[in-house]
This record gives structure tokens, sequence and C-alpha cells, in this order.
């Protein structure tokens, strides 16, 4: 089992940053790559962001490309998103994810991943 728990979350005026991170624990070896999910209010849940963590490999929705950061640091097992420009629609629950193993295919759909954490809320006032 692996256990994910976000944290970073916050309110932010629109066009500022937040950093969001995500803690894993448990048996953190078998985890293949991790993203980034968020639902927003009356919506279904989304996916933002993607990293493969043996070699860095990263991937994002449209939406947050230009300006989201995925990135690593196997050491603490801990996978970080930085979010800048961030606009009134980035307003949902964040969620982080881990693929225990598997194949970078289709890496942007919920499926493919097998552990998820309990959300943090990003707001973004406009």
């Amino acid at each position: 089992q692996v256990q994910l728990a976000e944290s970073g979350g916050g309110l932010v005026q629109a066009g500022g940053s937040l950093r969001l991170s995500c803690a894993a624990s448990g048996r953190t070896a078998s985890m293949y790559a991790m993203g980034w999910f968020r639902q927003a209010p009356g919506k279904e849940r989304e996916f933002v962001a993607a990293i493969y963590l043996s070699g860095g490999r990263t991937v994002y929705a449209d939406s947050v490309q230009g300006r989201c950061t995925i990135s690593r640091d196997n050491t603490k097992n801990t996978v970080n998103l930085q979010m800048n420009s961030l606009k009134p629609e980035d307003t949902a629950v964040y969620y982080c994810a881990a693929v225990e193993s598997g194949s970078w295919y289709n890496i942007q759909q919920e499926y493919k991943y097998h552990y998820w954490g309990q959300g943090t809320q990003v707001t973004v006032s406009s």
C-alpha cells in the first residue's frame, strides 16, 4: 500500500503562485509515476500533470501548460506542483495520485492510478 498526503493549498489572488506538495509513504519503491488531478465544484475530476519517477518525463494538461511545473524528489518521496499565473478557473480541489506499476500510455487517465490522496483546496480570487 501507498499513502499520499497533499499540502500547500490555500487562497491566492489571480496572477499569484502556489506550490503543492505530495508526500508518499509505504511501499513507495513500487511506484512508477505520480500525477496531479483537480476537481472544481460541479465538474468532473480532470488531469493536471504527471511525472515518471525514474526518468523525470512529464506531461501537462493544455490548460496549465506553461504555467505549472511538476517535479520530483525521489530522496524524499515527494512530488511537487508549482503553479504560477493562477486564474480563478484554477480553483479546485487538487489530488495527488500514484501509479504503482505500468506504462506511460494514457497516463492522463484516472484509471491508471492506484492510490489517491485526500486532496487540498486551491482557491484563486479574481
